[in-house]
Formats: structure tokens, sequence, C-alpha cells
């Protein structure tokens, strides 16, 4: 891991830039989806975003026939194509980069996410909670959840169904992240009444308000071999409002928000009584979930 100066320490970027970039993938088509991605990086980064989210699953496409087509399209991270061309684009573009990506090692797959930054590779985060057939395909990750401190901040990442389980984002909230990074491809939920807002999207708002955590959705459109995608990315800031979003249901489109660290790292104070974090009951339940972590220093 690239290690680099705090948020605290260099104290210059108050603000934060930060880009949910809502793209459609094709199908196996690696070499288009990964040129696609890259002018949409390069367009995040010329309206001065320092942070730029991808979907799942990015460079590949989600729905795959086989595991075979699955292997034969995963990659090893950092190492491989894909990681090399986003990491590339974060370094000339000086903006970290979180990007779905179906990764291999050995002859395991994981649902995984590069996270890249101006200075080279941060980190990589595997999903935890699979969905679906992906259970025919990947592995669960074993990664855990990190949190990796850059120069703009601390950052996490989550992928798609981690998001239904509040334990993740209270995890990341207690390392002290700042941002939630979520590549997702967002799939219609039973019992969805069309054109209510999406499942997804409230649970993003009530977990980033129950933690005080900035989340960066960046879903997928279009439908593939019969599979629709909703769309609808979404910025939400700390205190559970959106700030960006929710995009279109059926385009291409890149939602921008600025974040203030110094205000959303307060969000957590709802009032002069009440503070999100410390209110816990931690003479009732682990702080750390049973994972056996240590709380970090912040």
């Amino acid at each position: 891991m690239t290690m680099v100066q705090t948020a605290e320490e260099a104290n210059v970027f108050p603000d934060v830039k930060v880009a949910s970039i809502q793209m459609a993938p094709r199908i196996g088509d690696k070499a288009a989806n990964l040129r696609r991605s890259v002018d949409l990086i390069e367009e995040a980064a010329r309206q001065g975003a320092v942070v730029a989210v991808l979907p799942e699953l990015a460079n590949t496409g989600y729905v795959f026939a086989s595991r075979q087509e699955a292997f034969a399209l995963a990659e090893s991270v950092p190492d491989g194509e894909s990681s090399q061309v986003w990491l590339e684009v974060a370094r000339r573009c000086k903006i970290h980069v979180v990007a779905g990506i179906a990764e291999r090692v050995g002859d395991r797959l994981f649902n995984a996410a590069l996270v890249a930054g101006p200075h080279g590779y941060i980190g990589t985060y595997r999903k935890l909670h699979l969905w679906g057939d992906e259970h025919l395909f990947f592995e669960s990750g074993d990664l855990g959840l990190p949190v990796f401190h850059t120069e703009i901040g601390r950052l996490g990442a989550i992928i798609c169904y981690d998001g239904w389980f509040p334990e993740v984002y209270r995890l990341l909230a207690m390392q002290g992240a700042d941002f939630v990074c979520m590549p997702t491809n967002w799939v219609p939920m039973p019992g969805q009444v069309e054109g209510h807002a999406a499942m997804a999207n409230t649970l993003a708002m009530a977990n980033a308000h129950s933690n005080g955590l900035n989340i960066i959705c960046a879903d997928r459109v279009g439908t593939e071999r019969g599979q629709p995608f909703i769309g609808q990315s979404l910025i939400v800031g700390a205190q559970g409002w959106p700030v960006a979003g929710p995009a279109s249901r059926d385009s291409e489109e890149i939602l921008y928000a600025s974040i203030n660290l110094r205000k959303s790292r307060s969000a957590r104070h709802l009032n002069v009584f009440n503070d999100v974090l410390r209110d816990r009951r931690d003479d009732i339940y682990d702080p750390m979930l049973g994972t056996g972590w240590k709380l970090p220093r912040h």
C-alpha cells in the first residue's frame, strides 16, 4: 500500500469533489469498457473531481454465462491489464479511482474493487456478500473491510449487496472512514413499485445518517443477457441526505458533489446531547461487532 499524508496532516483538502460514474459496460468487451471508463474518469478529473467511482465489474460486464467465462475475463490485481489502465489514468489525472473488477487469484475468483490514486496502487476490496448467481462464480471476500488513509481523506469500499448489511457501514465508521465508495450493479427488487425510489437509495441514505458517512454509489445501466439494471446512482452526504442524484434509470451520467471533510466529520453530532457513534451502548454490544479488530487511533 502506498503511504501518503493524511488529510489531517496535509490540511489542504477541506473540500473534496467526488464523482459517481454511471456507465453501461458490455459483457465480455473489456477493451471497449476500459476505453469508455477512461474517457469518463478523464471527464470527471476535468471537472475537478479527486475521487471517481466506477460500477461493479466495470471492465467485464456482470452476467457471466459460466464460471469458465468469468475466469477467462478475470485478471490479477493490481498487475493485470485493467488495473494498469486505471492506475495510469489515476496517476495522469491526479485522481483517486475505485473500480469494480473480477479478480483472479490462482484458481479463485473475487468480485473486487481496485483502489488507485495519484501515487499508485492503494489497495483492494473483495465483496463480502454475494448476490444470486455470483455464488456460482466467486468466492466470498477475505480481506475484511479495510479503510485506506489518503491525502483527501479515509476511503472505504463496499460492493452492491454489501450495502444491505448495516454492520458493514458501522465497522467502516468505527475505523474512521470519511467516504464509502460503492461500485454496484443494482437490479430491480421484489415489490419495488415503478417510479418509487430504489431500495438501494433508501439504504444508502439510512446508513449514511446512522454512521455519519459520505457514500458514493456508482451503478450501471442497460440490459445484459436479459437482466435489467436500474441506474439511479447516488451520492449521499454524511447527514444522510442526497447531495447528487439519483441519476437517470437508463443513461450514462456523471454525478458530482463537493464534500467538506470538517463538516462531514461533525455530522455525527446530531445535537448537544447526541452523537450517533458516541451513543452506542457498548456495554450491551461489542463496538467492533465481534470482529476482534482493535479501534484505530484517529
